[in-house]
């Protein structure tokens, strides 16, 4: 059974909350939204407004982790400011996942990389999650989507360094690229197999730059809008937005935003996910309007 991959080029707010009643699977109880809150000074995150439909249509509590990099959102505090500068909490409660410790470990005893995954404490209030993704290109991991979101997005501050470390946080920017890679698709494991498929995924290709919401200066987007995309398997949606941006072959930004994702073998994330179990590469795409 190939994994169904909903597909719309209708890029609006409405557009999500619809495409979630598609794919006609209900997310119960407690529902955590993890999102990107953006960092200050970049243009290109997608903002409180696009995403209000959906996260009122489930119910759900926006979630964040701290960074482990200098600037905005590497502490309680200044992410906290963040969040309310940017408008989240005005608009929803916010949950900032690792606010406080101990962080939760989460064992990952196959592993490639990693066997253990630090995330925000708070991820035990939730019993399903949404995960909204803005696609783009990325510095290290060659592209963001569903997988870094389960990753990156949700470890501690000390969890994104130990991912980005290969296991060691002293080498955050030093590590093996490839076991960098791996150990996002390790963690982003841990984190499928922790909502035991209570789960879904939305993918929206939309501002697509080279670099990441996490850039404070970033570039501009280089490629046109495609549309948005939604499923309950993060590697096949993921899969599904890299295959769609070769297709795109009449965009003259298309080289430019394929040049990041395979300088920086962005798919080897997809590929390993793929083989530890995290979902499938194999997928059906449905577009609907």
């Amino acid at each position: 059974m190939k994994s169904k991959v909903y597909f719309s080029r209708t890029i609006t707010p409405e557009s999500v909350a619809h495409m979630y009643k598609m794919l006609g699977k209900e997310l119960k109880g407690k529902v955590a939204v993890k999102l990107h809150s953006g960092e200050v000074g970049n243009q290109n995150f997608l903002k409180p407004d696009f995403w209000k439909p959906i996260i009122e249509e489930v119910g759900g509590t926006v979630v964040e982790c701290n960074t482990a990099y200098e600037g905005e959102r590497n502490t309680t505090e200044k992410h906290l400011k963040t969040l309310k500068l940017h408008g989240w909490t005005e608009y929803f409660d916010v949950d900032l996942l690792d606010a406080e410790g101990p962080d939760m470990v989460l064992d990952i005893p196959d592993g490639r990389v990693i066997k253990k995954n630090y995330v925000g404490k708070n991820l035990a209030d939730y019993d399903s999650v949404l995960v909204l993704s803005h696609f783009k290109g990325h510095p290290m991991g060659g592209y963001g989507g569903a997988l870094k979101q389960l990753a990156i997005g949700i470890a501690s501050s000390y969890g994104k360094a130990y991912i980005h470390g290969a296991g060691d946080p002293e080498k955050i920017w030093t590590s093996d690229h490839d076991s960098f890679l791996e150990s996002m698709a390790d963690a982003a494991l841990s984190i499928v197999r922790y909502f035991k498929g209570n789960a879904v995924y939305v993918n929206v290709m939309k501002n697509m730059s080279v670099d990441c919401d996490c850039c404070a200066v970033a570039e501009d987007p280089c490629i046109k809008d495609i549309g948005i995309l939604i499923s309950d398997d993060p590697v096949a949606i993921d899969m599904a937005c890299i295959d769609l941006v070769y297709a795109a072959e009449d965009d003259p930004g298309q080289k430019h935003f394929l040049e990041r994702v395979e300088s920086r073998n962005g798919v080897h994330t997809i590929d390993a996910a793929a083989e530890l179990g995290a979902g499938s590469k194999e997928y059906e795409l449905i577009e609907i309007e």
